[in-house]
């Protein structure tokens, strides 16, 4: 491919000379084409590979969500007690992890976007809070419980957005929700599965070794989390553009090509960029602040799962079977997910797939406040309308990545600033279910009802900015920036000049 550059000029690509070999002027080979026969069968076995590695992703989720909420499980068997402690401190106990998970999340994401191997960094992060979880079986007092938890939240910060990230790297807006779906229901099958390991545990291990069953519930968890921590590495994958195994030449390609059709641009930072340019880009960004304030109020309509043991011990059953009920509502949850998120990504919109579970959630909070808890079957069918609002928040993490593609770096800024901020709702979550609530936790219910409601209007507001960009886009409103080194690894990667790569770009429209 023949470029000519005027280094004169403002912008480096306002004068190209469109010199074309033949190779150039067809643009990609044939067999490489978009909707090519041979096209659609190397995407068909990248992405059966991906997604064969990616689900190691659900079952390290499984053990994320597992190491971060068993103290709720503890509970009910004498973790309290045992450290006498009272419903405050508890509260503190499990707020404390989200400091840690707040703290750390923009600056995990940025350092994993410059170093670029998720294989091993994600892997060495599971392990060491693995570690953590296992030591918190030996404590002894509220401040060791404090302290443990707080490295957990700390450690844990750089999973989620990672992931986020990652898979946003390798899979188009038209098929991320539905992964992100798949990945997240390892957080809801943690819940339902967390309890029945829990339920198992705590009823059959009380005074083994001299030890109280909650504190082989930290061990034993935290061992397994340790153990597929140390084989990820040979499993999961790096970036398309850095990947050095498990791809042919061919599939990296594609994977590339794939990420440069979807949005317009190739998905890497340009070299003109500082280190500190995407984070620049998102915090200028309004946008990203409803997103912000929209998920902080999400999260903190969420945090009935936290103490979901104890909403369901109010239906009168002892422990074990406090547990064991514990976990089809969270069944459901991913069966609605999968559901709504495939649809979404079907009918390639977002908005409404992402409401409607809320609302779901809402009549949930609603049924709980207007029955007694000795309304057995009223109150157990709450809990379902409830885990199902998980299928809108779900859809909101695909519905972020999607609008503030590019650069990568902006996008990962994004992805965990507005991960990290929302952990807020965490917090203040954790102290609305005090036990003098209880039976009925009315006014918590009403809170978190409020929260969803926010939500759903936030959420519209950002679906309104959305609707008004692409009329902008359309309209040829906006300017587009483009770097020079981007347009041309995306003309020679099309094969085709960077005049028609920079056109690719123009025909971006944000999912709505």
């Amino acid at each position: 491919m023949s470029v000519v550059i005027d280094a004169e000029t403002k912008s480096p690509l306002d004068h190209v000379e469109d010199i074309k070999s033949p190779a150039e002027a067809e643009g990609l080979p044939d067999h490489l084409a978009p909707g090519s026969a041979y096209r659609i069968k190397v995407e068909r076995r990248l992405k059966a590979k991906l997604d064969a590695k990616m689900f190691l992703l659900v079952i390290i989720y499984i053990l994320n969500y597992i190491d971060r909420s068993n103290a709720a499980a503890a509970r009910l068997q004498g973790f309290q007690t045992d450290l006498g402690i009272n419903d405050t401190q508890f509260a503190t106990v499990i707020s404390i992890l989200f400091a840690g998970f707040i703290f750390f999340q923009v600056p995990s994401n940025m350092i994993l976007n410059w170093i670029g191997r998720p294989s091993i960094y994600l892997p060495a992060c599971m392990f060491l809070w693995g570690l953590v979880s296992t030591l918190t079986g030996v404590v002894n007092s509220f401040s060791g419980a404090v302290v443990c938890r707080f490295w957990i939240g700390f450690i844990e910060a750089a999973f989620s957005p990672g992931v986020f990230f990652l898979l946003s790297k390798w899979y188009t807006r038209k098929e991320l929700a539905l992964r992100l779906s798949i990945f997240y229901c390892g957080n809801l099958i943690s819940n339902a599965f967390g309890s029945l390991i829990a339920a198992g545990i705590l009823a059959n291990m009380n005074g083994l070794l001299g030890h109280a069953a909650w504190r082989w519930l930290f061990f034993i968890e935290g061992a397994i989390t340790m153990f597929v921590a140390a084989i990820s590495p040979f499993i999961l994958p790096d970036f398309p553009h850095n990947t050095k195994r498990h791809f042919t030449d061919e599939e990296v390609k594609v994977a590339q090509l794939r990420m440069l059709e979807d949005a317009g641009e190739i998905d890497i930072d340009s070299a003109d960029e500082k280190w500190y340019h995407g984070a620049k880009l998102a915090f200028t960004d309004w946008k990203l602040y409803i997103l912000a304030v929209s998920q902080t109020c999400c999260i903190a309509g969420t945090s009935f799962s936290t103490y979901f043991p104890s909403l369901t011990k109010t239906l009168g059953f002892d422990n074990t079977k406090t547990l064991l009920m514990s976990a089809p509502p969270w069944v459901f949850a991913c069966i609605v997910a999968l559901a709504n998120t495939w649809h979404s990504d079907r009918s390639n919109e977002r908005y409404f797939h992402m409401a409607w579970p809320l609302g779901l959630g809402i009549i949930g909070f609603i049924m709980a406040i207007a029955t007694e808890p000795t309304n057995v079957g009223a109150r157990y069918t709450s809990l379902f309308f409830m885990t199902s609002s998980y299928a809108g928040y779900i859809l909101t993490f695909s519905w972020m990545a999607s609008s503030f593609p590019r650069p990568p770096a902006k996008r990962a800024v994004v992805i965990s600033f507005v991960n990290a901020i929302s952990q807020l709702g965490s917090v203040g979550g954790s102290y609305v279910w005090p036990s003098n609530y209880g039976p009925s936790f009315r006014r918590s219910f009403i809170f978190v009802a409020v929260m969803y409601a926010v939500v759903i209007i936030l959420n519209f507001t950002f679906r309104m900015a959305l609707v008004r960009e692409n009329k902008k886009l359309a309209a040829g409103e906006v300017e587009l920036e483009t770097h020079r080194d981007l347009a041309e690894n995306a003309a020679r990667l099309e094969n085709v000049t960077i005049s028609d790569a920079r056109d690719l770009k123009k025909r971006f429209r944000y999912m709505l």
